[in-house]
């Protein structure tokens, strides 16, 4: 095995946490219990878009969000009015899935979710 990936989907989710300032708290903290060191961050979402271009369809109203770590990436897809949240967590470096998913489940404040673990590498 190469490594795992961990793919949590949220629903019922607190989505005042669904912004960029959060959405980086959620990035360091995971980074913590993964024990690496981020790297480069991207967003995709509505910010400084003019408010006519801004995106009103509930699948793709939100934020897409991932950070590069050394071992791989952990990305974040949040939908606003569907208070439902979508996260990979992928790296070659073993790590505690559980605890990840724990985490992730309590910062996003879901009310329901369901993990698939994929272990990656032929």
């Amino acid at each position: 095995m190469y490594g795992i990936e961990t793919i949590i989907d949220l629903q019922g989710c607190d989505t005042t946490r669904f912004n960029r300032k959060n959405i980086k708290q959620y990035f360091l903290q995971a980074c913590k219990l993964l024990d690496v060191s981020p790297e480069v961050c991207y967003f995709w979402d509505d910010f400084r878009v003019p408010k006519e271009k801004r995106q009103t369809n509930p699948k793709t109203k939100g934020t897409t969000a991932i950070l590069f770590i050394l071992t791989s990436n952990v990305t974040v897809h949040t939908l606003d009015l569907l208070a439902v949240a979508f996260i990979n967590i992928f790296s070659c470096k073993d790590y505690n899935t559980e605890l990840l998913e724990e985490f992730t489940v309590k910062f996003f404040g879901s009310s329901k979710h369901k993990t698939t673990l994929v272990e990656r590498g032929i």
